[in-house]
C-alpha cells in the first residue's frame, strides 16, 4: 500500500455566532497512527468533516503529498485516499458483509467474484477474519467495526480516520483492533485516531495532537507524555477518576426485578429470568458486550418493552405493565444510550428539550398547560449547574457538542429529585471534563439516596462508580463482582464468556 502525507495548515471554520475552528495545524506522517484529542466542543468533529469533505473550510489549506487540494464532498476525499469510519456505524443489517462493502462502489470491482476476491484478500491481509456472505445483523460490534474499516480500504483509503473507535469495545476487542491497526500501519496505511481514552491513545499513537477551544494547542510524544499532562493540555485540569470510596447503600429497595424474561422477534428470549435489586444510595453497574440484553433490560424497566414473564417493582409498587410516562411520573430519570435518537429533539431549542419526557410535571406545566416561563427558567438552571457550554437556552440542541448535549440530558433527568436513575452509557463520547462533571453529579445524588442502574461500556467507569457489578451474557445475569476486587481484564473476560464466573 502506498503511504500518503496529509497536512492541514491554518484551518478556520465559522458558523453564525460560533468559531468552530481557528488556526488549526495538523500534520499526519505517512505510515503512522496520529491521535487527535480534545474536550467536546474543541473543534475535532468540525475539523474531521473538513478533512473528509463534508464541510468546507473558511480559511487555511489541506495538502496531500505536498499538493494543495480542495474537497467539495467525501467522494473527493476518498479519491485522494482519505476514508472515515464514524462513531455511529453506517451499515445495513439486512445486507451481507459483501453487499455493505460494495454498496456505492460497484464500479471498482463489480458486485460478483472480483469484489468477493478483493474483500477476502483485504480481510486476510490485515487479519480481519470476515466472511463476505454473513449478514451484518449476525455480527458483534467489533466485527461491524471491521466491516466499516474494510469498506474504506476497499475504496482505496490510505489514511483512515477513526472516530472514537473503542467506545463500545471491551478490553479484549480493543487489543484485537489495535493489532489490526498495527498491521495496517506496517503495510503503509496511516490512521488518524480520535479518542477520549488517554491510556489507549498513549498505547497506540506515534504522535498526539491536542485541541482546545477550536485550535491546536500542542503536540506530544506518547513515549514521554503522561495522561495527567494530556488532560491538562485538553481541559486545563487533572485527569478525573470515577472512584467512589464511601458506601451510601441503604436497606431500602427502590427497584426490584424478579424472574424478568423478554422475548424478541420469533419468540427468542433476549432476557431470561433476570432478578436483581437496586437500593437507595446504591449504584448497580451492568457490564456486557453490546447485544447481550442490557438494552432490553433498560427498556423493560422504562416500559419501552413488555415482560413475557416476571415482575418489576418500584419502591414496592408493581410497575410491570405501566407505560413509560407512568414510570417517569413515579420518579424515574432516564439517560438513554443514544442521545440523538432518544434523548433530544435536535432541532428544538434547549428550553423545549427541558420539557421532553417531563411534560406532565412542574416546572414544565402549570395545570393542563405548558409553562414556558418555568421550563425556560429551569433550562437556564441546568445550563448553569451542569456547566452546559451554550450561547443560550434558545440555541438548538443540534448546535451543541456531544458532551454538552449529554450534560444537559443528565441535568434534565436528575431534576425533580428522582428516586431512581436509569443511566445507559452516560459518558459515552464525552471528554474528560464533561465526564468528571457527570460522575460528580451521580456521586452527589447517590449520597442523597438516589438509586442508579448504570449500563456502560467503560469498564473503569463501571468499576469506579458502582457498589455492585452484574454481568449480562446472552440475556442472563451470569456473574456478580465486588468493584473493589475485580480488574477490567477479569470483567472483560466474564463479559465475553471467556472466564468461569
Amino acid at each position: 500500500m502506498t503511504s500518503i502525507e496529509v497536512e492541514l495548515r491554518g484551518i478556520g471554520k465559522r458558523f453564525p455566532g460560533v468559531i468552530a475552528n481557528h488556526d488549526v495545524d495538523l500534520h499526519i506522517a505517512p505510515g503512522s497512527v496520529h491521535a487527535l484529542i480534545g474536550e467536546n466542543g474543541a473543534g475535532k468533529s468540525t475539523l474531521m468533516k473538513i478533512l473528509y469533505g463534508v464541510q468546507s473550510a473558511d480559511d487555511g489549506t489541506i495538502s496531500v503529498d505536498g499538493r494543495e487540494v480542495t474537497f467539495d464532498s467525501p467522494t473527493d476525499a476518498i479519491e485522494a485516499g482519505i476514508g472515515m469510519v464514524f462513531q455511529h456505524f453506517m451499515l445495513a443489517d439486512n445486507l451481507s458483509v459483501l453487499e455493505n462493502i460494495v454498496l456505492g462502489a460497484e464500479k471498482r470491482h463489480g458486485i460478483g467474484d472480483r469484489a468477493r476476491a478483493e474483500i477476502e484478500k483485504i480481510s486476510g491481509r490485515f487479519g480481519f477474519g470476515l466472511s463476505p456472505d454473513v449478514l451484518v445483523e449476525k455480527l458483534g460490534v467489533a466485527d461491524r467495526q471491521r466491516v466499516e474499516i474494510l469498506k474504506v480500504l476497499y475504496r482505496g483509503a490510505q489514511l483512515i480516520i477513526l472516530d472514537e473507535p473503542t467506545a463500545v469495545l471491551v478490553p479484549q476487542e480493543v487489543d484485537a483492533l489495535f493489532a489490526n491497526l498495527r498491521e495496517l500501519v506496517a503495510d503503509g496505511c496511516s490512521v488518524l485516531f480520535i479518542s477520549h481514552k488517554l491510556d489507549e491513545v498513549l498505547q497506540i499513537a506515534d504522535r498526539i495532537t491536542v485541541m482546545r477551544r477550536g485550535t491546536t494547542v500542542g503536540t506530544a510524544d506518547p513515549a514521554t507524555a503522561t495522561k495527567r499532562e494530556l488532560a491538562e493540555l485538553m481541559v486545563g485540569s487533572e485527569l478525573p477518576s470515577p472512584d467512589t470510596s464511601e458506601s451510601t447503600v441503604t436497606d431500602q429497595v427502590v427497584l426490584e426485578l424478579a424472574g424478568v424474561t423478554v422475548r424478541g422477534d420469533g419468540g427468542r428470549a433476549v432476557l431470561s429470568d433476570v432478578s436483581l435489586a437496586v437500593h437507595r444510595g446504591e449504584v448497580v453497574g451492568i457490564a456486557g458486550v453490546e447485544g447481550n440484553g442490557q438494552s432490553e433490560l433498560v427498556e423493560v424497566v422504562m416500559g419501552l418493552q413488555r415482560c413475557s414473564a416476571g415482575t418489576i417493582t418500584l419502591s414496592g409498587e408493581d410497575i410491570t405493565d405501566l407505560s413509560t410516562r407512568q414510570v417517569r411520573d413515579r420518579g424515574v430519570g432516564f439517560v438513554p444510550e443514544d442521545r440523538h435518537r432518544h434523548g433530544l429533539v435536535l432541532d428544538y431549542p434547549l428550553w423545549e428539550n427541558r420539557i421532553l419526557g417531563h411534560q406532565t410535571s412542574a416546572p414544565s406545566v402549570r395545570g393542563p398547560f405548558i409553562n414556558a416561563r418555568g421550563a425556560r427558567a429551569d433550562a437556564q438552571r441546568i445550563v448553569e449547574e451542569f456547566d452546559v457550554r451554550t450561547p443560550g437556552i434558545d440555541t438548538t440542541a443540534r448546535a451543541l457538542s456531544g458532551g454538552n448535549q449529554q450534560k444537559f440530558i443528565v441535568g434534565r433527568e436528575m431534576s425533580g429529585d428522582p428516586i431512581l436513575l436509569i443511566a445507559s452509557h452516560p459518558t459515552r463520547g464525552v471528554d474528560v471534563g464533561a465526564q468528571a462533571a457527570i460522575w460528580d453529579h451521580i456521586r452527589a445524588a447517590r449520597r442523597q439516596g438516589l438509586g442508579v442502574l448504570l449500563v456502560s461500556a467503560d469498564l473503569d467507569e463501571l468499576i469506579g462508580l458502582s457498589d455492585r457489578l452484574e454481568v449480562v451474557l446472552r440475556g442472563r445475569l451470569t456473574a456478580r463482582f465486588d468493584p473493589g476486587e475485580v480488574t477490567a481484564s477479569d470483567l472483560g473476560a466474564a463479559m465475553t464468556g471467556g472466564a468461569d464466573a
